[in-house]
């Protein structure tokens, strides 16, 4: 079944046969929206291979061509940066689209700029928090201010001499961590940033691999301002994406599969290790490193999957991946129990009430916490239901992969967000059920 973005619902079936195969999945968003900003920041000439088609990354390269740099493509997902004129005053508004990533990461990029920049996005981005970045950047000296009591977006920033701060971050965010090293780029002295746990480190491994002046000790990263050098760059597969098909290879019988040439950075690995945990057979092959991050192949089969907890620095490196970890766990025999996951109320839709509203009408035996949730397995999940996404990827992809397994078809509405991070995703599923190979990137 193709998707396209008018597509206002879709219908899944229950699935007859496993999940065999070879798949490569899109490349990884993190890394992408990371790879134009400080692609940008060169003032010079950065080819980026596999860059992601999905729509939060061309928000990205939308608004630095909205800032003056140039962009070839050599093909879909093969783009030619040239910003050797430096960045400029845009003349519209800054539209980041769906992408929280973009909306924070820029802030702080755009705070040590000399010009006026005002940062919006959809609906769904406007009422997401923005006072996390706003705070320290704030501190740093930037004249940056919001509606709500500089809370949500627009954001607009007036581009002035930032100067570096010790920051004690209350949370283990990328976010957070990124706003304020891009910040430290264009600051005076040393930005130095502490976190509770260390959350995913993207930014410091692409800063450091374009010569940034960084040094990044554990929970603790200090930067100071740095001239960026041009070099390629190379974004492998997304393993949130990746995600959704490691569960849907536990929980569907007789499946195995292998994912290719997946992002393995050990900030971002945590779904392998609580996957694992929960009794999955789960083996990594031809791990390689490729500009400054692990890449690998991740193999997985069919597996009976216990409870378990989850909690602690745990949290930060599945931060995306517990909508499916919670589909997982109803698959799991005994009890798990996901907390210290507040956070998650504050993504594209309230992910702790929303995992629980849809898992729920599955006959998921499954608790609302102010933390997290508590799921009982394990459970034969109904169909017939129709599912609500609100507008959340992540929601929609969860829903899908539990809907694989169900004794019904069930309609989810709004399936259409999936095209935010994997436009591909339904395809990627077909090709799994006909023992084919997906290629993407190629």
């Amino acid at each position: 079944m193709k998707h396209t973005q008018e597509k206002k619902s879709i219908i899944v079936k229950p699935v007859n046969r496993p999940l065999k195969g070879s798949i490569r999945i899109p490349s990884d968003k993190s890394i992408s929206h990371r790879a134009v900003m400080l692609g940008a920041l060169t003032n010079g000439i950065v080819e980026i291979s596999n860059f992601s088609a999905g729509a939060d990354c061309r928000s990205t390269l939308g608004i630095f061509q909205a800032l003056g740099v140039e962009v070839e493509y050599k093909s879909d997902k093969n783009i030619i940066l040239s910003s050797k004129n430096g960045l400029r005053e845009s003349i519209d508004c800054l539209d980041a689209g769906n992408s929280g990533t973009t909306t924070r990461l820029m802030a702080g990029l755009l705070s040590g700029q000399n010009f006026y920049s005002v940062i919006t996005g959809d609906q769904s981005l406007r009422s997401r928090p923005m006072a996390r970045v706003i705070k320290p950047l704030k501190q740093m000296g930037a004249s940056i201010w919001a509606r709500e009591s500089d809370t949500k977006a627009p954001i607009s920033i007036k581009g002035t001499q930032l100067t570096g701060i010790t920051y004690e971050s209350p949370m283990a965010s990328a976010q957070i961590k990124s706003s304020l090293l891009f910040a430290g780029l264009f600051a005076s002295g040393k930005t130095v940033i502490n976190e509770p746990y260390k959350s995913r480190d993207h930014s410091e491994k692409m800063l450091s691999y374009l010569g940034a002046n960084l040094v990044d000790s554990g929970n603790t990263v200090e930067i100071s301002a740095s001239n960026l050098q041009p070099k390629p760059l190379i974004i492998p597969g997304d393993i949130s994406s990746a995600a959704f098909f490691i569960v849907a290879a536990c929980i569907v019988p007789d499946s195995e599969i292998i994912i290719q040439d997946v992002g393995l950075n050990p900030t971002r690995t945590g779904i392998v290790d609580v996957m694992r945990e929960m009794g999955a057979d789960i083996e990594i092959l031809d791990l390689k490193t490729q500009c400054g991050e692990e890449v690998g192949d991740i193999k997985v089969k069919f597996s009976d999957l216990k409870g378990i907890t989850i909690s602690g620095d745990m949290i930060p490196r599945i931060i995306d991946e517990i909508p499916v970890i919670a589909v997982a766990a109803s698959q799991a025999t005994g009890t798990t129990i996901i907390k210290n996951a507040e956070d998650l109320r504050n993504k594209e839709s309230d992910r702790i009430k929303t995992v629980c509203n849809e898992l729920s009408k599955f006959g998921v035996d499954i608790t609302e916490t102010p933390d997290g949730f508590i799921i009982s397995g394990k459970t034969n999940l109904k169909g017939k239901n129709v599912l609500e996404c609100y507008h959340d990827h992540r929601i929609a992809m969860s829903c899908y992969i539990a809907g694989l397994i169900s004794d019904n078809p069930n309609e989810i509405n709004e399936f259409h967000w999936v095209n935010i991070s994997f436009p591909e995703f339904v395809d990627t599923v077909n090709k799994l059920l006909n023992k084919g190979e997906l290629i993407y990137g190629k």
